[in-house]
């Protein structure tokens, strides 16, 4: 019998070649789709689980507040303490570790010098918590001693070539400093939420030079450091974490602090799980780009969408030929076949198209993922499909798509009575071609939903990318900045601007693009006293020639300048300090007395409000200063765009001959903002890719559907071409029935695309409106496209000779 099933089947398939071709299609495209996004799903959900802690080991985050206890910054890294006061309070925990990123740090070997950005300091424990592959060296003692270092192949082959790079020494930070390469240790795969390239010794940073003990142990301003802790199997670190406030009051106390003052009130840390980090962490100093559940999600949506229009598309193609295969059902029920039997060939028929289907998505899949790891940047593999767990469902969706879509079809067909069949009297009862409707107005109800939401993130997106930021991002090249170069820094200036390409330059602690998390007490003069600020204004160390070299404007006042020995004390703020201070118009801030940290000064500029940050932030408070040395990170070059290279040149030429132990590296600003939107980009892209999928699929289902009903209706074109009617009149009336099914799944559809998409919008502080015209388009578009997708049958019909269609009766 099953085999009898299978080779039924398989003679229909052959048999209605034209039907057949459009469901695999359908659901060959769905299921690639599927396949393609199960994928980059699996990716996204495998972040650090390859560290065989990974389910116990927690990140320490440290949460700040202002004295209305409200949040202002939350950070994923904290204070250098921490890690051994939370070891000694909590002595179940098994492991802490710590991790300081070293920054951009110049390595040299022998004439070789190299930038290296991807380099941390890390303790002895760091190993025993993640899983740190040591190919060379020993793993327990490998970042034990002071000024140890080791590095990936890759590193280690860039430095030392063919040779063993044990027990050679690399020197860093100007000659000063030299590190003994202890080790070689495989690097963390792309599923890692970090990925260094060197690991230095932590206690290299208990030698004063480097960084000092005192200031491991007291230093509670520097939140600089990645700590983990490694929690027994199965503990409860949510108890943990609910003493942690207590744990701040009892043992964390600051210089001048009265005794009875509690550090909770205006600090606090949490516990991160290692596998949350990536998808469900967002803080303000993450260690490198995370992904989003969000996006996940909405994915996950698109995908299901994808497949349910392609099952959609067999069940209204199969329920719709139901006509011709009327009276095979009803000779297999004269000889006695049953109803039951009869739903599990139909079903069985569902499934064979499907795993046909499967194994062309199969293909597809294995060619296209390449493609989209190029298109995307990702790092999607194959063989996360080929894992047991997906594998065995994968194997089982053609079972369960295939009697999804052919349940309706497989009852609908067995319902037939091999009476009225076998005399060519059928009539399909209007629940059937009501049933039918609704599948096709949930057809293009999905796909006008996805034409909003492609519209929207195209649109925000940009939005992102043009808005005005309040200084020109364009042609300014950022390079970082070595304190070694401060006594002779004017004299390195005035050598860079004598290329005319050159056209300003500017020192600061940060550059636009960046996030402003650097922060110190503010105090302004009230009456014949300095108050404490009411609000948390963000600081930025800047020198006389960053304003000029960003063209930002002055509100009120003027700019720092070499003219005022004074301004090295003095202070400008933005327009949002401004506003949050209640000081109404930016005329009234000058000359105002203000103390920041340790400084005390005036107010002498007012900037205009300025986008330092992406749009997903708002702007907030800030404060210039100028200090004497010491804060500045970053240094930007503007220059002429018509004179680029000679610009670079001039540049490179300069460093090297101030600095020519220090590597020479740039990048544009522009390029850096670029950046910051990647994950949208890779999120329009693909948005856009899956939609255009979701509506082409549903078109093949339109396609074939209106191809079937046509042919059902020749005799009555041929009728009315008799009586009179145009080509256009025709078309009319063959494309209206289906054109009102489209208008009804725009209701639905754009109800839900509004409420959606203004839900995805909130997640940006500047973002567009949605508008009217995007919903009036939206429908307009699913309608041309149903309208093209139908003429094309509708039109051959009505052109066709009436004699041939009437030629039987």
């Amino acid at each position: 019998m099953i085999r009898n099933y299978i080779k039924s089947a398989w003679r229909n398939i052959v048999r209605h070649k034209f039907i057949s071709a459009i469901n695999i299609s359908g659901l060959a495209i769905g299921l690639t789709c599927c396949l393609l996004i199960l994928a980059y799903i699996i990716n996204e959900l495998s972040y650090d689980k390859f560290n065989t802690n990974a389910d116990r080991t927690y990140r320490v985050t440290r949460i700040f507040y202002d004295a209305n206890h409200t949040p202002t910054l939350h950070l994923s890294a904290v204070a250098p303490p921490f890690g051994p006061l939370l070891k000694t309070a909590f002595p179940d925990v098994e492991k802490v570790t710590r991790l300081y990123p070293a920054g951009t740090v110049a390595f040299k070997y022998n004439d070789k010098l190299f930038s290296e950005k991807d380099a941390y300091f890390a303790d002895e424990y760091f190993g025993d918590v993640f899983n740190l592959d040591i190919t060379e060296g020993d793993r327990k003692t490998a970042l034990t001693n002071p000024y140890t270092v080791i590095m990936t192949a890759e590193v280690a082959k860039k430095y030392f070539g063919n040779a063993d790079p044990i027990n050679k020494s690399v020197i860093i930070d100007n000659n000063k400093h030299a590190f003994v390469v202890t080790g070689i240790f495989n690097p963390f795969p792309a599923n890692a939420h970090l990925h260094p390239q060197l690991l230095l010794s932590f206690n290299t940073l208990r030698d004063t030079a480097m960084y000092g003990e005192n200031q491991l142990e007291t230093n509670y301003g520097n939140n600089s450091f990645y700590t983990y802790l490694l929690f027994p199997k199965n503990y409860n670190a949510a108890a943990v974490e609910s003493r942690l406030p207590s744990f701040l009051d009892n043992y964390v106390h600051f210089p001048g602090a009265p005794p009875t003052s509690k550090t909770s009130k205006f600090t606090s840390l949490t516990l991160q799980k290692l596998t949350d980090i990536h998808l469900r962490s967002h803080l303000d100093d993450e260690i490198e780009n995370n992904g989003d559940i969000k996006r996940v999600y909405i994915f996950t949506i698109i995908a299901l969408f994808i497949l349910v229009i392609a099952c959609i598309n067999y069940m209204n193609l199969s329920s719709a030929r139901s006509v011709i295969r009327a009276r095979e059902i009803g000779v297999r029920k004269v000889v006695g076949a049953q109803r039951g039997e009869i739903i599990w060939q139909f079903l069985g028929e569902s499934v064979l198209i499907t795993w046909i289907a499967l194994l062309i998505a199969a293909m597809l899949t294995v060619f296209l993922l390449p493609v989209i790891n190029k298109i995307s940047g990702l790092n999607l593999s194959l063989q996360s499909l080929l894992q047991g767990q997906v594998l065995v469902p994968l194997l089982l969706l053609p079972f369960f798509v295939g009697i999804i879509s052919g349940i309706y079809p497989a009852i609908f067909m067995s319902s037939f009575k091999p009476v009225s069949v076998l005399k060519g009297v059928l009539k399909i009862g209007s629940g059937g071609i009501s049933f039918r409707k609704a599948l096709v107005v949930a057809q293009f109800g999905i796909s006008i939903f996805l034409i909003v939401a492609t519209a929207v993130v195209f649109k925000q997106l940009r939005y992102m990318q043009q808005a005005s930021l309040g200084f020109n991002k364009d042609y300014i090249i950022d390079m970082g900045y070595d304190q070694s170069l401060d006594p002779r820094y004017d004299a390195f200036r005035n050598d860079l601007l004598r290329n005319l390409a050159i056209k300003e330059i500017g020192r600061s602690s940060r550059i636009p693009s960046g996030r402003l998390l650097d922060d110190q007490d503010a105090y302004f003069l009230e009456g014949a006293k300095l108050q404490p600020s009411k609000i948390d204004i963000k600081c930025l160390a800047t020198d006389y020639g960053f304003i000029p070299a960003y063209g930002m404007q002055m509100a009120a006042g003027r700019n720092f300048s070499k003219d005022f020995a004074t301004d090295t004390a003095n202070f400008i703020i933005n327009e949002t300090a401004v506003k949050a201070l209640g000081w109404g118009s930016a005329d009234k801030a000058i000359g105002r007395d203000m103390k920041y940290g340790s400084g005390k000064g005036k107010i002498i500029g007012v900037v205009k409000d300025f986008h330092f940050e992406s749009l997903h932030q708002s702007i907030i408070p800030m404060v210039f200063f100028m200090p004497a040395r010491g804060f500045y990170q970053h240094m930007s070059v503007k220059v002429s765009g018509n004179n680029l290279s000679s610009a670079i040149a001039a540049i490179q030429n300069t460093w090297h001959q101030y600095l020519p132990n220090d590597p020479y590296g740039y990048t544009f600003v522009d390029d850096k903002f670029q950046k910051l939107y990647t994950n949208e980009q890779q999120q329009e892209s693909f948005v856009t890719i899956f939609s255009c999928i979701a509506i082409f699929i549903a078109c093949l289902g339109l396609f074939g559907l209106s191809s079937f009903t046509i042919s059902q209706r020749i005799k009555e074109i041929g009728v009315r071409k008799v009586l009179g009617a145009s080509v256009p009149q025709i078309v009319t009336e063959l494309s209206k029935d289906f054109l009102k099914l489209v208008l009804i799944a725009s209701v639905f559809a754009l109800a839900g695309a509004w409420w959606a998409m203004d839900q995805w919008l909130r997640d940006f502080a500047y973002r567009v409106n949605i508008g009217w015209a995007i919903f009036i388009l939206a429908p307009l578009a699913a309608l041309i496209i149903a309208f093209a997708t139908i003429s094309f049958q509708s039109v051959k019909a009505a052109l066709m000779n009436p004699v041939k269609s009437l030629r039987s009766e």
